[in-house]
């Protein structure tokens, strides 16, 4: 069913509609646009436009087919696919079949420019209520694991080289970090997703008098859009809740690159489980984690839906165009594998097997004592710089005799500085040195252990 064709001669070319009907992904607004049916229809029978009867008639109406579509979601593709051009060609062409020539009356004053803007907008305040709750179970799954190993020494990377030793649990609750500040970019971005656009026609206003504060109210949005030209237009909604998706999905791919390294027979440190993981069709031996590689694969897919509706909209003028019609599919997409991507996550972790020993054998090579050496020397009096020269010359003789640092002898560190004594090994000891990490948002044991309740109780 077409909402327009008075002014035109004949019907649109075959391949036009294939290139401009839009019901095969639309189709999923169906309850949103039926729910802003029915504010809308209040709202014009406040307004003098439909009597109390008609009114009725239409919400019952409307109730029965949001009822239709909540037991079979894909009834306007099986029912409207060829015949309708958008899903609100479909609830309209559906009513009428409903109601008759009172379902022609319901699109007065109102334009599909301010109808996709509404149904968009309550779209994505639905999508990111159900990212949140995602992103909670994400979050407790990894204070779970921090939790599980909070006495599990690893050894910390920069460059992708050993430099310290840190508690497992700290790793954790670095990404628990990342994916608590999603959380709160998703959150700020719902504020201004939950404006109404409704009542602001195809880019003028409505010419009839509509209560557009009570009908922000009716819809649950936090208030009305002021600026009509704007309204119909605006996808900056769009793009911040995408981009709040797109970093939320490298985040969740960094993390995917940890546990793939640390899931090596090289690093050794992590097997995964066998639910998450996959084998090869020519190598027998292979167990492939396939789940953590897609955690970072799927980031790239989100991140180019932010892109695509960036370039879109760059260059558009006011108000309406048509081409804001390519910005659902990548919002859609996005939320489909960001959604499968957080609801994966925890089944990665929850079975996750850590092989402490090599952790902490990891840990305790590659000279990673080296800094707590050099503090040693700056409790004994030396200035850190020259603390700093002294324990590189340290680690220079432990590789010429093959020895970590607390295997070298007294004699031999105290041939680089006779300050050093015999209770340097103690303080380069791995767990020692860890304990002297106690400040805020140390790897400390104790630091670490009530960074974990801290986290836990922001997830409440």
């Amino acid at each position: 069913m077409a909402l327009w064709g008075g002014r035109f001669e004949s019907g649109p070319d075959a391949l036009f509609r294939n290139l401009n009907d839009s019901l095969r992904f639309d189709y999923r607004f169906a309850t949103e646009d039926i729910e802003g049916s029915r504010a809308w229809a209040k709202a014009i029978h406040q307004a003098g436009v439909l009597s109390a009867d008609e009114l009725a008639r239409l919400t019952s109406a409307l109730s029965e087919l949001r009822a239709a579509v909540h037991s079979d979601p894909a009834l306007p593709l099986k029912d409207g696919l060829g015949k309708d051009e958008d899903i609100h060609s479909w609830v309209e062409r559906s009513l009428i079949a409903k109601v008759g020539d009172l379902g022609k009356k319901l699109h007065t004053g109102r334009s599909r420019n301010d109808q996709v803007a509404t149904d968009l907008r309550l779209w994505t305040r639905a999508a990111i209520d159900a990212r949140l709750v995602e992103l909670r179970s994400a979050r407790a799954s990894l204070i779970n694991f921090a939790d599980r190993e909070r006495a599990t020494i690893i050894s910390g990377y920069t460059h992708l080289q050993r430099a310290q030793p840190v508690l497992l649990a700290h790793w954790a609750l670095g990404y628990a970090e990342m994916l608590e500040r999603d959380d709160s970019r998703l959150r700020d971005a719902r504020r201004r997703v939950n404006v109404c656009p409704l009542g602001s026609g195809a880019l003028a206003g409505t010419a009839y008098p509509i209560d557009r504060d009570a009908l922000a109210a009716d819809l649950g949005f936090d208030s009305a859009t002021r600026n009509s030209l704007d309204a119909v237009s605006d996808r900056d909604f769009v793009i911040e809740t995408l981009a709040g998706c797109a970093l939320t999905g490298v985040h969740l791919s960094r993390l995917g690159e940890d546990l793939i390294l640390y899931g090596t027979q090289e690093f050794g440190f992590f097997e995964y489980h066998d639910s998450v993981s996959s084998g090869s069709s020519l190598m027998p031996q292979k167990k492939n984690p396939d789940a953590a590689e897609l955690l970072r694969g799927k980031a790239g897919r989100i991140t180019g839906a932010l892109v695509a509706v960036l370039t879109t909209v760059k260059g558009l003028p006011l108000a309406y165009n048509k081409d804001l019609q390519e910005d659902k599919e990548p919002l859609f997409d996005a939320m489909d594998h960001l959604a499968l991507s957080l609801q994966v996550l925890p089944r990665i972790l929850d079975t996750l097997k850590v092989r402490r020993g090599a952790c902490e054998k990891a840990a305790a090579g590659g000279y990673s004592n080296a800094t707590d050496l050099a503090d040693y020397l700056v409790s004994k009096g030396v200035a850190f710089r020259e603390a700093h020269d002294l324990s590189g010359r340290a680690v220079r003789l432990g590789l010429e005799r093959n020895q970590p640092l607390e295997g070298l002898s007294l004699a031999d560190l105290q041939s680089i500085t006779p300050r050093i004594d015999t209770d340097v090994f103690a303080r380069i000891d791995l767990r020692n040195g860890m304990a002297k990490r106690e400040v805020l948002g140390g790897t400390g044991p104790n630091a670490v252990a009530a960074a974990i309740d801290a986290a836990r109780s922001r997830l409440l």
